[in-house]
């Protein structure tokens, strides 16, 4: 498995909480950036990943920025991406259940590093369900 992650200057400590969960599942990581703490724009990095999952670069994605709201929006306007923003894990498994959700949100300054851990655990263990959730998700998927 592949996993995406960007994230702007808020999000960048948080990222590296990420990196390590990943890393101890011996997923491969592709760090779209940002490298640093200096100030960003977060909506290069949301689409970078984006991007990525959409093209199947990645897997998935994990976007990151203070609140993750507006990394969140950046991610979504790339076609095929289903991103949920999440500041706990049943939000995460409910995303990962009902929209098969390729690309997680979180918010650096609204959630800490344990939580962090827990939502992207949940996120990367729970499977899509199918059924009539593929329907309500084709029907995301066609919105132009």
């Amino acid at each position: 498995m592949k996993v995406a992650i960007g994230n702007d200057h808020a999000g960048f400590f948080l990222k590296d909480t990420v990196k390590e969960v990943l890393t101890a599942r011996n997923i491969e990581i592709l760090d779209l950036g940002c490298h640093s703490a200096e100030s960003v724009h977060y909506p290069i990095y949301g689409e970078a990943v984006g991007r990525a999952v959409a093209n199947g670069e990645a897997d998935f994605g994990i976007v990151i920025c203070g609140t993750g709201i507006g990394i969140s929006i950046a991610a979504n306007k790339v076609p095929g991406v289903r991103c949920g923003l999440c500041s706990e894990p049943l939000s995460a498994e409910l995303t990962r259940q009902h929209n098969d959700a390729n690309v997680l949100a979180m918010g650096a300054r609204t959630i800490g590093p344990e939580m962090a851990k827990k939502i992207v655990e949940t996120f990367l263990d729970t499977e899509f369900m199918g059924g009539k959730h593929a329907t309500r998700v084709a029907m995301l998927d066609s919105i132009k």
